[in-house]
């Protein structure tokens, strides 16, 4: 588990190989696409668009019933 460990980055640097413990610099960027472009009329749209209210739904509830139980008479 020193400098000459090739499974540690530790290792892996000393003998100067590249492996899963230790990567190498990717050379290629990855892709982001471009941000779009918002207009003046698209920033006024969206800032005089009235909010809806929304409407609270109350729902019934239900009742519910007792059982009964009959006691049976016991019999000797």
């Amino acid at each position: 588990m020193g400098k000459g460990d090739r499974k540690t980055a530790k290792g892996k640097r000393t003998i100067g190989s590249y492996g899963n413990s230790r990567k190498r610099k990717s050379s290629v960027k990855a892709y982001t696409p471009p941000k779009k472009k918002v207009t003046k009329k698209a920033k006024e749209e969206e800032t005089a668009a009235p909010k809806k209210a929304t409407a609270k739904k109350t729902t019934a509830k239900k009742t519910t019933t007792k059982k009964t139980t009959t006691k049976k008479a016991e019999s000797k």
